[in-house]
This record gives structure tokens, C-alpha cells and sequence, in this order.
């Protein structure tokens, strides 16, 4: 576990503040994602293109018209001019819908959570947390200054 949090902390994916709270370089992220998501389109076309070219009738004529069902798959589009008819083309379009579906998801998300602001709560935290240590230093000079009084009105009450 130790060398799994070493090695996200030396992959520049996060960083920690003083406040201990995760900050994600989203450009990263975003470039690994988009990195993965290619990388997916591509072999998945692949796959999809030996199952299906082989067969009569299919379809799926070249290595384009593959990774066009692989993009219409992984982006929910799917126009239906080209499908596959062999189940390992079928098993292919399947995992890319999931996979696609999921990173372009996460993607969009991460996007809009940059560009609109919503639930930025890292920030929010960091404030709060500020607030609260002054909040907590000046209670503590409050306390201080109080024990004086005490010891003050002790001294002259005797």
C-alpha cells in the first residue's frame, strides 16, 4: 500500500497541500485518459477488423470503417451503418461502449468541473480550514488574556 501511494505521489498526478487535501493535475489526467481512450479505439478497431473482414456479408469492409464503429460505439452515437455480426466483433464493440462511455465520461466531467466551477471543494476546504486556524489562534489569545484577568481579580479580591 505504502508503494502505491509513493508511486502515485512521484507520478505528478496529485499533490498534497498543508491542508492536506489532493490536488489532481487534471491536465495530466485528462491527456492519460484521452491517451487510453485512443489506445482502446485503436486495438478494438484491430480486433474488430480480423473478426469481421473475414467473414462474407459484414458490414465492416476495412480497418476505417472498424475504428468508425469503435468511435460510434465508445461515443453512444452508433448511426448503424456499419455493426458487427461475429461475436468477437460483437464482444468488441461491447467493451469499447463500457470503456468509452467511462472515459469520456470521466473526461467531460473533470472538463466541466474546470470550466463551470461545480463542487470545487478543494478550495472551499482550504478557506474553511484558514478560517477555522484563525479562528483557533485568536480563541487561544482570548483564553490567555482571560486567565490574566482571573489571576488579576484573584490577586485583589485577597
Amino acid at each position: 500500500m505504502i508503494v502505491l501511494q509513493n508511486a502515485m505521489e512521484k507520478s505528478q498526478l496529485y499533490k498534497i497541500d498543508e491542508f492536506g487535501v489532493k490536488n489532481y493535475n487534471y491536465g495530466v489526467v485528462g491527456f492519460l485518459s484521452l491517451a487510453l481512450f485512443a489506445i482502446l479505439n485503436i486495438s478494438l478497431g484491430y480486433v474488430t477488423f480480423l473478426a469481421e473482414t473475414s467473414v462474407a456479408n459484414s458490414p465492416v469492409q476495412n480497418y476505417v470503417d472498424a475504428l468508425w464503429l469503435m468511435l460510434m460505439s465508445s461515443t453512444t452515437i452508433g448511426f448503424g451503418d456499419v455493426y458487427p455480426i461475429t461475436f468477437v466483433g460483437r464482444a468488441a464493440v461491447f467493451i469499447m461502449f463500457i470503456l468509452g462511455v467511462g472515459i469520456l465520461g470521466g473526461v467531460g466531467a473533470v472538463f466541466a468541473n474546470k470550466i463551470f466551477g461545480f463542487a470545487d471543494t478543494s478550495i472551499k476546504n482550504r478557506e474553511l480550514r484558514r478560517q477555522n486556524a484563525e479562528i483557533f489562534a485568536q480563541n487561544i489569545k482570548i483564553h490567555q488574556k482571560l486567565e490574566q484577568l482571573e489571576k488579576k481579580l484573584e490577586s485583589l479580591s485577597k
